[in-house]
């Protein structure tokens, strides 16, 4: 709704992450409707610790309570409209609708005690959505990592073929990467703090002069709507709680975001030629361009690249946000807050949507994962080929020269797109042989042989992440 109540709908700017990304969970927690229904818990709250110390009546409290869930958005903001003041057209809405409590709703409090907390309150929930996505992912990954853990492939640096290594293992970089997101996401959802109630500079004079005549402090009051809510505050606050503690939040975010980045940059790799090694799932009736049929295009990969990629530009505002609030408060962070917050959830709830559909359905692409070593691998068993030659007695030097004059002879056979002659010429070479018999030769450049311990530390990844999820 607009704030003269009009329906927003198709003739209006309308942001990709209403309707395009992000889940409808998602979407729920960072509505009007729910941080309005927050804000409203948080009164009746509030107003339940003021009736047990005997500030106000506990019929006061229960009309506040009975009423808390009739949430009519259109109506405040048509308040709103008028006194030009977003919480307080909200507690003249819920006001209105309460005609024994609506005299005392927010009663010492000022409006960062309702919003920051409230903020709060929803960032649990988000990262509570984010943690259990992460999670599901996770498992799957891990499945993953343990199907392939033996499939043995050419390892690329520089993107150029290096050595080999196994398809789980790779999968389990992203694995580990996504598992440290998983712990560091999980302590800054432990340790999130609301502002607590400290009144209008954190203070807490507003509360200590209604609690002047009971005998009870501000902290004791403060303790009760705390409890209440599920809750815990930080000690000592301004008008709001530290600014840095957006900046914690979007910066684990954006942390996740690198690493799905990362995998879907790589896929988007491994799908384009020559590797043709791996490609995302493409629907039976998807339709990859508008001109040319036959394209397969890593649309999802290319999309969570292009999200995660915004995602990570956030961290820089919640900085400007943190280190400009100055001195008790200032509001310039207000603005742009109601945008940060919700897009960097939206952002990565969307970003490990797609990652999952990408892993679930990952194609691994045996016949070009084969091809490539093949062609490649005969190079990467140069190495295992001169230590076995030294340890016959070979010089190392003079057998690094022969490896390798055959070697660029060889790329200049690939270059020309001939098959790789590099273990022919090397079985055939008289110095080798020497030393080396040529079915030994052609054994140590099976280079399927040299993968170390991969799979065991694949395997072990995978089992990391299932004892942490």
């Amino acid at each position: 709704m607009s704030d003269t109540g009009e329906a927003f709908g198709y003739g209006t700017y309308l942001s990709p992450l209403t309707w395009r990304y992000g889940s409808p969970e998602m979407r729920r927690l960072w509505s009007e409707e729910h941080k309005r229904r927050l804000y409203r818990r948080i009164w009746v709250a509030l107003a339940e610790a003021q009736a047990d110390l005997g500030l106000i009546t506990e019929e006061q409290a229960a009309d506040l309570r009975a009423h808390a869930d009739e949430v009519d958005v259109a109506r405040a903001h048509r308040i709103e409209a008028e006194i030009k003041h977003d919480l307080m057209a909200e507690i003249k809405t819920f006001a209105e609708q309460c005609p024994v409590g609506g005299g005392i709703i927010h009663l010492g409090a000022t409006s960062a005690d309702i919003e920051d907390n409230a903020d709060i309150l929803r960032q649990q929930q988000a990262l509570d959505l984010i943690l259990e996505r992460l999670a599901v992912l996770l498992r799957t990954l891990a499945e993953r990592i343990e199907a392939y853990a033996d499939r043995v492939c050419m390892a690329w640096t520089h993107l150029q073929p290096a050595e080999p290594t196994t398809v789980g293992y790779r999968l389990a970089q992203y694995g580990q990467d996504l598992l440290t997101d998983w712990e560091e996401l999980h302590r800054v959802r432990s340790n999130l703090r609301g502002k607590g109630f400290k009144g209008a500079v954190g203070t807490s004079a507003s509360y200590a002069q209604l609690l002047a005549s009971t005998g009870a402090e501000a902290a004791t009051l403060e303790t009760l709507v705390l409890e209440r809510l599920g809750l815990k505050a930080f000690p000592v606050a301004t008008q709001t709680y530290p600014r840095k503690q957006d900046w914690l939040v979007v910066s684990a975010l954006a942390g996740l975001g690198a690493s799905l980045y990362k995998l879907a940059f790589d896929l988007r790799l491994l799908q384009a030629q020559p590797f043709d090694e791996w490609s995302e799932p493409f629907g039976r009736r998807q339709i990859g361009s508008s001109a040319m049929p036959f394209k397969r295009n890593p649309i999802n990969a290319e999309n969570l690249d292009s999200l995660t990629r915004l995602l990570a530009t956030l961290p820089r505002v919640a900085w400007d946000n943190a280190a400009h609030s100055l001195l008790e408060r200032t509001l310039d962070d207000s603005g742009n807050r109601r945008l940060l917050l919700p897009q960097a959830f939206l952002l990565a709830d969307e970003a490990l949507r797609r990652a999952h559909r990408i892993v679930e359905g990952l194609v691994i692409r045996a016949e070009a994962t084969e091809r490539n070593l093949i062609t490649y691998g005969p190079f990467a068993a140069t190495e295992p080929l001169l230590m076995e030659l030294v340890k016959a007695g070979a010089d190392r030097q003079a057998m690094h020269q022969v490896i390798r004059q055959h070697s660029l002879a060889a790329w200049e056979a690939l270059q020309r797109g001939e098959p790789n002659p590099l273990a022919d010429r090397l079985a055939a070479d008289a110095a080798i042989l020497t030393y080396l018999s040529a079915p030994r030769v052609r054994e140590i450049l099976n280079v399927r042989n040299y993968i170390g311990d991969a799979p065991q530390r694949a395997r072990r990844l995978a089992e990391a992440i299932r004892r942490a999820v």
